[in-house]
């Protein structure tokens, strides 16, 4: 019976680990794509290691590595490769902890050094010639995509406002512009999905936490059978 019970939690660890692998993988391609088709560094020059793309990407290299570390320690029943996977996989939750709670303690801080970068960007967009799509793209796709206009309002923009801030055509007399600046778009953006991102963290943890328990599960069978050092 025990044995039954092991070897299913052997399995379950192979397919879990598995899909997880095949999940990092999809997030990985989603991070090269639109790192190759979106770019970020005239939106915010200083952030733009941060944005979402090299998220992306890192979260997906991360992914399948650790999941093909526990797929492939559950099959072998390595305890070596276990005990890895079940160290990375608690301190990839101290981490995620840790920048949950840095996130709600300096969120003020951290709101404050997203709207100067923003404030640098737009400068260096309005440098440029208006007609340069290079330079102007990112923010014609966030200013289209949140119906918004500048950092604060259309006055950020000065004398060069971009197609992208008139709700319908600028080819009147008077274009009528987004009011709403994209900073608060953002933040509003943010404030709507803090819950989904709460339970999502929550979730994730979880999910953690029970990769952790199997893999020292299997691992105290293995020492127990003398197989530690089986490949």
């Amino acid at each position: 019976m025990a044995q039954g019970c092991l070897k299913c939690l052997k399995y379950t660890m192979c397919v879990a680990n598995f899909l997880c692998f095949m999940c990092g993988v999809a997030v990985l391609a989603l991070g090269v794509y639109l790192t190759v088709n979106f770019r970020m560094a005239a939106l915010t020059p200083n952030l733009a290691s941060f944005n979402l793309s090299n998220m992306l990407l890192i979260s997906g290299i991360v992914i399948t590595c650790v999941s093909f570390l526990g797929f492939l320690g559950a099959l072998k029943e390595n305890r070596c490769l276990l005990l890895t996977f079940f160290l990375l996989l608690f301190l990839l939750m101290l981490v995620e902890l840790t920048a949950a709670c840095m996130l709600l303690v300096y969120e003020k801080e951290i709101a404050a050094r997203v709207q100067d970068d923003l404030n640098i960007g737009l400068e260096k967009a309005k440098a440029h010639d208006q007609n340069s799509t290079t330079v102007l793209s990112e923010w014609d796709v966030v200013q289209t995509q949140f119906e918004c206009c500048g950092v604060n309002n259309v006055t950020d923009w000065g004398n060069k406002v971009p197609s992208s801030c008139c709700k319908t055509t600028c080819d009147t007399t008077q274009p009528i512009y987004w009011k709403t600046g994209c900073l608060d778009r953002l933040r509003t953006l943010f404030e709507d999905n803090f819950l989904i991102t709460g339970i999502s963290v929550i979730i994730l943890c979880i999910i953690e936490v029970l990769g952790m328990c199997f893999a020292m599960t299997l691992f105290c069978h293995i020492s127990r059978s003398g197989l530690g050092y089986k490949l």
